[in-house]
């Protein structure tokens, strides 16, 4: 009997990876009903990191914490044994504003996410980069960690991008705009993390990752002796999928748009890197690459079946199911 793995990232938008895998997993059970199906959504380090933990067996712990414009916003992490696993994005997320804030937007919330992981004695912290509404350098961060020792504390940065804190591959730069930053703006940012680098150690703004979540990644980096890894790399270990796709005759990956970005440490390519020689197939909200260039043996598109965007996004869990049917006719033998 095949064992099937399915592991999508987040249709942005539209649907958590978690929902994402299980209306994939319903519909490959519905056109073979005892088919072996093992959900094991995952992440890139951005929001629904915490999301994918929880999934493969984390505790939900929620606290409420400074928003990213000081509104107290709910938000949670999860955590097994000593290992705890934070999102940028539940604290200082951009799906968090009613409105665009570039130049006000604060990470503090991340600080005290992260001092209530050290609180629960958790000795391996996981930060998840992605999704974040401030360009700050990590300064409302430190401010609300208040000198709390990360001594013995193993923190691993997750994030799909590595760029670095200042220039035109920096935080401001790339990023501002993103976050509602105009040109003018940005050099206002890029000259505020210039005045923080120079303060905290110019020599950690180049470092992979100190870019990342409006330059959070560099004062973790330079302040509280992080390490940076990409992040789907980190999660696929969270969620225990080497030791899962060994038994599996196929995995079943996807995110909302496979497109040249794919390739550039997003989940998809991450897990078709981790498979081996099972073979890998995807689903997605659409399509714009040839599925062969990312490793996959097929990709399976909502918008090829409803062509209409709204009512793709609004059908996505019963689209995904029938997809799933599709892939079980195709790929998995009764």
């Amino acid at each position: 009997m095949s064992h099937v793995i399915v592991a999508p990232d987040k249709f942005k938008g539209s649907l958590t990876a978690p929902q994402v895998a299980a209306a994939v997993a319903r519909g490959l059970r519905e056109a073979v009903p005892d088919l072996d199906v093992r959900c094991l959504p995952v992440a890139d380090g951005g929001d629904g990191t915490v999301d994918a933990a929880v999934a493969a067996g984390f505790v939900k712990v929620g606290r409420w914490v400074t928003g990213p414009v000081g509104k107290p916003v709910p938000a949670s992490f999860a955590v097994r044994g000593t290992t705890a696993v934070v999102e940028v994005a539940a604290a200082a997320g951009l799906t968090l504003l009613d409105r665009p804030a570039p130049l006000d937007a604060t990470s503090h919330g991340v600080g005290e996410l992260l001092k209530a992981a050290l609180d629960t004695g958790c000795t391996t912290i996981v930060l998840g980069l992605g999704g974040s509404a401030c360009t700050d350098g990590g300064a409302g961060m430190l401010e609300a960690l208040g000198g709390a020792s990360f001594d013995g504390v193993d923190l691993v940065l997750a994030s799909d991008v590595d760029n670095p804190l200042l220039g035109p591959t920096g935080a401001a730069a790339v990023y501002g705009p993103q976050k509602g930053a105009s040109p003018d703006q940005v050099e206002i940012l890029e000259a505020r993390l210039a005045a923080f680098a120079s303060r905290l150690g110019l020599e950690h703004a180049d470092r992979p990752g100190a870019g990342a979540a409006g330059g959070i990644g560099f004062a973790a980096l330079a302040v509280l002796g992080a390490r940076f890894r990409p992040g789907i790399e980190v999660v696929l270990e969270l969620v225990g999928f080497a030791e899962a796709v060994g038994e599996a005759s196929l995995v079943i990956t996807g995110e909302g748009s496979l497109d040249a970005q794919t390739r550039h440490g997003k989940a998809p390519f991450g897990v078709v890197r981790a498979s081996g020689d099972v073979p890998v197939v995807a689903v997605a909200g659409q399509c714009s690459v040839e599925p062969g260039d990312l490793g996959l043996k097929a990709a399976y598109a909502l918008l090829d079946i409803e062509p209409d965007v709204t009512r793709c996004m609004a059908q996505a869990e019963p689209l995904l199911a029938g997809i799933g049917g599709r892939i079980a006719r195709d790929w998995v033998s009764e």
